[in-house]
This record gives structure tokens, C-alpha cells and sequence, in this order.
């Protein structure tokens, strides 16, 4: 059983500031270890079997292949495939496959663009592998996967139907190198139904891990020339998808196919009866398939050309691959998706180079998950992110928001309306500290922002600024809806970035002090014995009833306390370790509940007896508690309810242990870090 997603999220911290998640150091998926792995079989001497994506008909998604097919399904090693199975023959190349039955044209229109980087390609596959005298029926591939690489084990049982592959097949029945990237692909999408249908750019971003441009060809920009010269010179790579017909796959009288994923393979300035033309070369993934206009193989055009460039460009064969003129293209194609481990790209100056910073965030509805300008009073409480240009020129900075999903399956992702804001700091607010309120964004127009919010996995805008300080906002369209997100600022510039959700200057909220007195103590004390065993102690289920009938009375909405709430404040405020209260105890524990109760009521502006996650907030910093976003986040989604709301017992619950657990901090700690033994962490968390 693996430990709970808080303590995963903070181990990836960890791990990311330790390399581990970079190429060079990938995390292991699903936590196989290859190396470990392999060294168990060959030792065992048998061949590896994957329990975490079986070959069964789990791995391959219902509903891909008929229920007769699917009954016959045989799930076979590449020895039982062909004669001789080599991972690689004579190379890589995107002739050496074709697409099968699967809809994955977009992946393996990546894969075409993948094998004219070759260092780029042997990041994702690891070329030394072999069906040699150390093969065990195990590979491994590596792509990056929202922010970390990730190793990705598979054996290498394939799904056949009499005896051939049933998804991408190569054009050389022994060589195996795309059928096995296909199914580690697979995996990581959670099965091979997962993969039907998407864009080349989510591929290409998960085999590079670097910068995504996504260019629409209805508006290119002056310089998309340029910008595909320097993008094939930079290891990038350039995918593009025709417009949608009103049916899938429909092949045009031009020979295009509507609704594909093709891949741009090169571009060239020909020189044809004294006219330059810019041309561009294409690639269909099904393997056959062209353009039929100029420049296609059959074009009398080529004949206009000098020699050395038809016998350097020109060939007639259906491969699908063929040229066309970049007004053509920009006329059939619909996008152009460019991604590059590096924005070096994007201008003719490589004098100097790009720096990153990668910031990993959360919306949650109710709490950050404020929604796109259009919602005055709550698009502040989004997350914010503060950047100062030390700069003393205008510079390019580069902005990319992508949303995280929370589902394995592919399928199952439903991105959400994406998009940012960019606002310059006014010297008003330069010394703000934290979060900045609304009447910031009241009364300050964003400098630059998203030209519109897509439901799309990233989206990446390219401004110019001046120097000077900078808020970034990333936003869904629609308040509150929960989501993880990733966002990335590359500059030139010498910058400082830093996500802004520290201290924030609420509305002060008068918290009337209660003056404490003995008669009033005695008073307790005289309710505390009605309820007590003869050892004037109290256990979970006696302060239960007490709380419930005395101090809660009136203002329940969802039945009082639970007895797991009590049982976590009788170990919370147990300094004997009996799992009972004293008298003493127990008065702490009430002028506690009490004060935040009053605080819970305060903070109610909406009186409905429910706090609202908005109104948590002023509710925290009124009990002298100041949170950042993350864990504001946090107490929403464990302490709140689905409605949207809190109870007053859960506020109470709440604040009760966030007292308890800064105080514990503070005395077993050196003010930055904390040190436990095994025996001492497990001691202090299994009982409080």
C-alpha cells in the first residue's frame, strides 16, 4: 500500500530539488525498477510478466476490438512473432512502421518527429536494448509526465490476432522497437483504448519535456518561416493536424485526410523559373497516403528545379511523405504544434540562454479556485505568483500553464478552461505583502494575459515586458473547480519568481475577549463532573455527550461532534497519555471551543451557520493562524464539505489540531526542521 498522496506530493518536493525526476535521474513508474527487475529474472531465469499492465484484456480497454476479436486475442513475445526479433534494425526511421487498428495517429505522427532527433529519441528509447544472451522479456522507455521523467518498464508480450500485430506494425516484421514504445505508452495512459485519439503536441511534450507552441495557420505569424527553420535546427519537434470533416478520417479529393495528425519533416527554399519557394515536407503516419497538388511526388514542378535538388528532395513513392508550398499548408492545415526541449527557438539570438522555473500549484474549489476575471470577487483568491525583472531593457519572458489530471485513464481526463493574467505591480502595491486583494484587480487591467481560455492541456503565450515587477495569475474560466496545475516562466532575463500566497492583510476581524475567572472555571468544573467517571476523568465518548448537550448546543447542523473528533481532541490535549481527560484538561478544551466558536460565528458574514471556504480564510487569521494556499487547500479538502462548506464542529476540529500541531513544531524543533527517530514519528503520529 503506498503512503498517503500528501506524503507522496512532499517526497516529489524533495525528489525535484534532488534531481530525481530529470532525465538524467528518472523516477521509476508505478515504482518497477528495470535494473532490479531484470536482475531478478535473470537470475530466476525467467521472463518477465508486468502484473501493474497485464497481457490481458484490462491493458487493452473495452470496447477497441469487437467482442469476437477480442475473445481471440493471444498475447505473444516477438520470438513467437518472427524468425529473428531485434529490437532495432539498420536504425530508426518513420518508414520503419505503420499505424494499425488502433486511432493513435497523433502518437505515432510524435514518433515520426521523434526520429530526426536522434538525441532527443534516445532520451525516450534507450537504444542498448537487445534480444540477446541477457533478455528476459523486459524493456523500458522514459518520457516526461507533467513536470518529472519516468521510467517505464514493460514486458514485452504483445497483442496478436492470428498471429500479427493488431496495433502499429512495422514495415519489418523482425524489428520491435515501435510496437514496444506503443505499449509502454499505453501504460502510462492506462491501457491501448486510452490512446485513441489526441493532438501530436501531448506526445512530443511527453518525449521532450521542454516548450510547447501550439501556432494557428488561419493567423500565422510574419515570421513562421523562420520560426520552422530554427525550430528543425533545435532539436524540436513539429507536428500539424487537418481541420475535422463531418466524418473521422475522410480522405479529400487533394489527398489530405480531415481530422489527421501529420508530421512536418522538413522545410526548404527551392528555386523554381526564377521564383523561390518555400517548401515543406509532410508525413503521414498511416504510412501511404499524399498531397496530390504542386510539389506533390507527381507535380510536373520538379522538373523546374535544378538537378541537385531532385535528386536531393524528390522521390515518387507512396510512403506518405510528399512537400507542399507554406501557403498551402497554412491553407489545408489547421495547426502547427511546435515542442523543443529549449525555447532557444523562438529567436535569432542565442548570445544568451533561456532560464526555467517550474512551479507546481492547485485550484480547489472554494478556497483557490477563484475563476477568470469575469468574477470580481473572487478571481484574487486564485493562486498567485510574483516575478521581478532585474532586467534594464525590454525582455521576452515565456508563460506556460498546463493542468495536471488526478485520473490515471486517459479517457477519463476532462481538462478544464485554462488561461492567465499578467498584471504590473503599481508602486501602491510593491510592498504588499502576500496575497494581493481585489481591490488590486478592481482597479488594475492585466498587461498581458492568455488570448483565450482552452480546454486544453497547456497552454503557452510568448510576451514582451518592460522591466519592472510582475503578477501572474493562472486561472480556470469557471470559479471553483479543482484542479493541479504546472506553470512555467522562461526568460533571458535575470528574474525572481516566487509563488505569493504568504501573509495577507485581511479585513481584521474584532474577536471579543472572554474574561476568565475562577467562579467561571468552577462553573465548568461543575458540568465536567456530571459527565466524569469517579476518577473525574472524561473519555472520548463522555466528552461526546458533554460538548454536544452543553457547549454546541443549538448550533448544530450536522449532529455535533463525531466520536472520532473527540477521540483525535482527547489525544490532542491527553498531556498524561491516559485517552482521558482531567478537569484541567477538559477547561482548556472548552475556553478553546468556545473562543473558536465565537470566531466560527464572526466569520459567518453570509449567516447561514455554515462557513463558507471563502470565509475560512478571515476565520484562520482571526484565530491568529496565517496559512498559505497549499494548506488552505488542504484543510478545504479534508475538513470540508462536498457541498462547500464547513460545519461548525469541523471548523472546531480543524483549528483545534492546526493549534496543536504548530505548538508540537515549535517545541520539538529548531524553528526550520524537525528530527524523529522511527520510533519516536510513529509514537507522536499514530496517537495524535
Amino acid at each position: 500500500m503506498p503512503p498517503p498522496g500528501v506524503c507522496l506530493e512532499i517526497m516529489e518536493v524533495r525528489h525535484r530539488q534532488d534531481s530525481h525526476g530529470s532525465v538524467t535521474s528518472p523516477k521509476n513508474f508505478f515504482n518497477q525498477d528495470y535494473q532490479h527487475l531484470k536482475q531478478y529474472c535473470l537470475i530466476k531465469g525467467v521472463r518477465y510478466i508486468d502484473e501493474m499492465f497485464p497481457p490481458d484484456h484490462s491493458s487493452i480497454g473495452q470496447g477497441l476490438l469487437s467482442p469476437s476479436d477480442q475473445a481471440r486475442v493471444e498475447w505473444l513475445r516477438p520470438a513467437k512473432i518472427s524468425p529473428n526479433p531485434a529490437f532495432v534494425l539498420d536504425g530508426v526511421s518513420r518508414f520503419d512502421f505503420g499505424q494499425g487498428v488502433l486511432g493513435d495517429c497523433w502518437f505515432l505522427a510524435s514518433i515520426g518527429a521523434l526520429t530526426f532527433q536522434i538525441d532527443v529519441l534516445k532520451q525516450v528509447v534507450p537504444l542498448e536494448q537487445r534480444f540477446d544472451d541477457n533478455y528476459c522479456g523486459l524493456f523500458h522507455f522514459r518520457f516526461w509526465r507533467f513536470g518529472s521523467w519516468v521510467d517505464v518498464v514493460i514486458d514485452d508480450k504483445l497483442p496478436t490476432l492470428n498471429g500479427r500485430l493488431i496495433f502499429v506494425q512495422s514495415k519489418d516484421q523482425n524489428e520491435f522497437w515501435p510496437a514496444l514504445l506503443e505499449k509502454a505508452y499505453a501504460k502510462v495512459c492506462g491501457s491501448y483504448k486510452d490512446m485513441t485519439a489526441g493532438i501530436p503536441s501531448e506526445a512530443m511534450m511527453d518525449f521532450t519535456g521542454g516548450v510547447h507552441i501550439c501556432i494557428k495557420l488561419s493567423q500565422p505569424p510574419p515570421d513562421l518561416w523562420g520560426l520552422l527553420c530554427r525550430a528543425g535546427k533545435a532539436n524540436a519537434l513539429i507536428g500539424c493536424g487537418t481541420p475535422q470533416g463531418e466524418t473521422p478520417s475522410n480522405v479529400l479529393p487533394n489527398g489530405l485526410v480531415q481530422g489527421h495528425a501529420y508530421t512536418v519533416t522538413g522545410v526548404k527554399e527551392m528555386m523554381s523559373q526564377g521564383k523561390l519557394y518555400k517548401l515543406i515536407r509532410l508525413w503521414n503516419p498511416w504510412g501511404k497516403g499524399e498531397w496530390n497538388g504542386d510539389w506533390s511526388d507527381n507535380s510536373p514542378l520538379w522538373q523546374t528545379v535544378s538537378f541537385q535538388d531532385r535528386e536531393k528532395c524528390h522521390t515518387v513513392c507512396n510512403n506518405g511523405e510528399f512537400w507542399m508550398t507554406l501557403e498551402d499548408f497554412c491553407k489545408f492545415y489547421e495547426d502547427l504544434d511546435i515542442c523543443s526541449p529549449s525555447p532557444d527557438f523562438l529567436d535569432t539570438n542565442s548570445c544568451s540562454k533561456w532560464k526555467t522555473e517550474m512551479y507546481f500549484g492547485r485550484w480547489v474549489a472554494g478556497t483557490t479556485a477563484g475563476g477568470c476575471l469575469n468574477n470580481k470577487d473572487s478571481f484574487w483568491t486564485n493562486p498567485q505568483f510574483r516575478v521581478k525583472s532585474y532586467s534594464e531593457k525590454e525582455g521576452e519572458m515565456l508563460v506556460s500553464l498546463m493542468q495536471k489530471p488526478d485520473k490515471r485513464n486517459r479517457h477519463l481526463v476532462q481538462n478544464l478552461h485554462i488561461g492567465f493574467s499578467v498584471f504590473e505591480m503599481t508602486e501602491q502595491y510593491k510592498a504588499q505583502v502576500g496575497k494581493f486583494p481585489a481591490s488590486f484587480f478592481n482597479t488594475n487591467a492585466p498587461v498581458a494575459q492568455t488570448k483565450t481560455y482552452l480546454n486544453a492541456r497547456d497552454v503557452t503565450e510568448l510576451l514582451t515586458l518592460k522591466p519592472g515587477e510582475y503578477l501572474i495569475v493562472p486561472s480556470t474560466f469557471n470559479p471553483y473547480e479543482t484542479a493541479s496545475f504546472i506553470l512555467t516562466i522562461h526568460s533571458k532575463e535575470e528574474t525572481l519568481c516566487y509563488e505569493n500566497s504568504g501573509d495577507h492583510k485581511y479585513e481584521p476581524v474584532e474577536v471579543p475577549q472572554k474574561v476568565r475567572n475562577a467562579e467561571h472555571d468552577e462553573s465548568k468544573r461543575g458540568v465536567f463532573r456530571q459527565y466524569s467517571d469517579k476518577y473525574e476523568e472524561v473519555d472520548a465518548e463522555q466528552l461526546q455527550k458533554l460538548l454536544n448537550d452543553n457547549i454546541l448546543k443549538g448550533d448544530l447542523k450536522s449532529g455535533g461532534f463525531s466520536i472520532d473528533a473527540c477521540r483525535s481532541m482527547v489525544a490532542l490535549m491527553d498531556l498524561s497519555i491516559t485517552g482521558k481527560l482531567n478537569s484541567l484538561e477538559f477547561i482548556r478544551l472548552w475556553n478553546k471551543v468556545v473562543t473558536y466558536k465565537d470566531i466560527f460565528f464572526l466569520t459567518d458574514v453570509s449567516r447561514t451557520g455554515m462557513l463558507s471556504l471563502s470565509e475560512l480564510r478571515n476565520a484562520l487569521v482571526a484565530a491568529g493562524m496565517r496559512v498559505g494556499d497549499d494548506m488552505l487547500n488542504l484543510m478545504a479538502l479534508r475538513y470540508g464539505a462536498s457541498a462547500g462548506h464547513m460545519t461548525l464542529e469541523s471548523f472546531i476540529s480543524l483549528i483545534i489540531r492546526l493549534d496543536c500541531m504548530q505548538k508540537i513544531f515549535k517545541q520539538m524543533s529548531d524553528g526550520k526542521a524537525m528530527h524523529l527517530k522511527e520510533s519516536e514519528w510513529m509514537y507522536f503520529s499514530m496517537y495524535t
